[in-house]
């Protein structure tokens, strides 16, 4: 049976416009940038950078893993009491265009400041700790924490109060949205999440 023209016609017109509705789905930087100034800069500095130890850096970050944290606070999978109220306000086109903007960002370098820990995080995060079978940081956050797009998130650089902080509510069940790291860190002592919190902070 063949299909009339108009009705041809109207397919094709159908697959154009969902063409151009995809491509008009592009994150939008500017909006991102004004977005972020009005809700999130207080907390992260103008470029994502902050300067706060408990706030996250969020510059240079994969766009995937902010979007996902966001719509976890919103939805109160990742419970933040403050991140939670930011994240409401925002649209989904909010959160993508937020995001693209963050991952265009440079980073800034952070250190590591505990000399006596340092080689105790360095082990462990290239090497994890075999006999509690606690794997190797580096096996996907990478080797330099440039992390994997889409997969694991970028921790080069991060404030070792906040990574330290993260580990800990991981390990107490007050951070629930992450099975692997719940995982990881509830094998791990505070000496060794202090370590390894650090060396990441050096990580470049």
């Amino acid at each position: 049976m063949k299909l009339p023209v108009s009705l041809l016609c109207a397919a094709a017109a159908a697959v154009l416009s969902f063409s151009a509705q995809a491509q008009s789905a592009k994150p939008d930087l500017a909006k991102g940038s004004a977005v972020f100034g009005q809700a999130c800069v207080a907390c992260h500095a103008a470029d994502g950078n902050s300067t706060t130890p408990v706030n996250p850096k969020l510059a240079q970050q994969h766009p995937e893993y902010i979007i996902k944290q966001l719509q976890e606070f919103k939805s109160g999978k990742r419970d933040n009491a403050v991140m939670k109220g930011f994240a409401a306000a925002l649209s989904d086109d909010d959160m993508r265009n937020i995001a693209y903007w963050l991952a265009d960002q440079k980073a800034k370098h952070g250190a590591a400041t505990d000399k006596d820990l340092v080689k105790l995080g360095e082990r462990i995060y290239r090497g994890g700790i075999a006999d509690r079978q606690i794997a190797a940081c580096a096996g996907c956050h990478s080797p330099n924490g440039a992390g994997i797009p889409a997969q694991y998130p970028r921790l080069s650089g991060q404030h070792a109060e906040y990574t330290e902080t993260q580990l800990k509510h991981f390990r107490d069940g007050s951070r629930k949205n992450n099975v692997q790291m719940t995982g990881v860190a509830a094998k791990m002592n505070d000496r060794e999440i202090k370590a390894v919190s650090d060396y990441i902070a050096g990580l470049r």
